[in-house]
């Protein structure tokens, strides 16, 4: 039988909500450590990420989120999406993970990982963490890599290929340019001005800095579009794509018309629209622990919190936009 650590203490620093709120509102409780089942394991949290899926957690925004997450108030009271840490307990009946084992995990409907422990259900999204990497790092490969990767994961990328990423310096557009660059395809990225060495580095080909110029009024045309941001629209970019070029994006649209545009564009040959709905996570974060370990992806990590109390903040910051790769709360130096 496997020895189980001792656990100090019944309780465990966590951020709450006991309904949708502003970020401001995110309450710092202590809370009884998760129990176990059969089938979880409980996991020590030493990083996670702020994220935009985890932002709708906060607040139910857009509304849409609310019939997955709860539609009056939230199913789960502890916030957070992803997680790397390491196993402190098992399970009766899991065999596949040990005390000891550093792993990583995400659920896009919440996995209450902005908390000190988590109880994580083998059936979930969790992975054995890549040795190459340390938890912070970790905790940044799986939100914004499992929307890249499925965006991708049926796409023809070689060098015959010619790919414009618009939003390429956010926490999915870093991931699509490294997995679009490492597959030999031209990468046209639209980005901000402090960020250009940035994505050179990544892989980018040409680079629009949109605080100098319009990508739209360039005269290149591209087999596929990733709206990583949806600040542009299906209608302003179509000149930009070839005769079968495809837009792809995984916001709404400001019409919601991406979904209709989707479903419209599928049934008719020539420019299509697709708006891919993510939910295979053990195979993106699979995905994502071999491009690490081959070398073909680092996570862009651009602020790292370490108090509980600054989670407000760190949200509101991730909500406007701006931040450049991901944002993680660490609980380890």
């Amino acid at each position: 039988m496997v020895h189980q650590p001792m656990i100090s203490t019944d309780t465990m620093k966590a951020a709450v909500r006991d309904r949708y709120v502003d970020f401001s509102e995110i309450e710092i409780r202590n809370i009884p450590i998760p129990d176990i089942k059969e089938d979880e394991v409980l996991v020590k949290i030493h990083a996670s990420t702020i994220n935009r899926t985890g932002c709708a957690l906060v607040n139910a925004k857009p509304f849409i989120m609310r019939f997955f997450i709860g539609f009056m108030k939230p199913k789960r009271l502890v916030l957070g999406t992803d997680f790397s840490g390491e196993v402190v307990k098992v399970g009766k009946s899991v065999d596949q993970y040990k005390v000891g084992d550093r792993v990583m995990g995400f659920r896009d409907e919440g996995l209450s990982t902005h908390a000190e422990y988590t109880a994580v259900s083998i059936n979930q999204g969790m992975v054995h963490m890549p040795s190459n990497l340390n938890f912070i790092e970790a905790a940044a490969c799986q939100e914004a890599t499992h929307y890249a990767y499925n965006w991708i994961k049926d796409k023809k990328m070689d060098s015959t290929k010619t790919v414009l990423i618009n939003g390429a310096t956010g926490g999915i557009g870093t991931a699509i340019t490294q997995f679009v660059s490492a597959s030999g395809a031209q990468v046209t990225a639209v980005g901000n001005g402090k960020n250009i060495e940035l994505l050179r580095k990544l892989g980018a080909h040409k680079i629009f800095n949109y605080e100098e110029e319009n990508f739209l009024e360039c005269d290149l045309r591209y087999d596929y579009i990733f709206d990583a941001v949806g600040k542009s629209t299906y209608g302003k970019c179509k000149h930009l794509l070839k005769a079968h070029g495809i837009y792809i994006s995984s916001e709404l649209g400001p019409w919601i018309q991406n979904p209709i545009l989707a479903l419209y564009t599928a049934k008719r040959k020539g420019k299509k629209v697709e708006f891919p709905l993510p939910s295979n996570i053990i195979e993106s974060l699979h995905y994502v622990k071999h491009q690490v370990e081959e070398g073909r992806y680092k996570p862009v990590i651009e602020k790292v919190y370490y108090s509980f109390d600054e989670i407000g903040q760190a949200y509101q910051y991730v909500s406007e936009g701006m931040k450049t790769g991901n944002v993680v709360m660490a609980h380890v130096k």
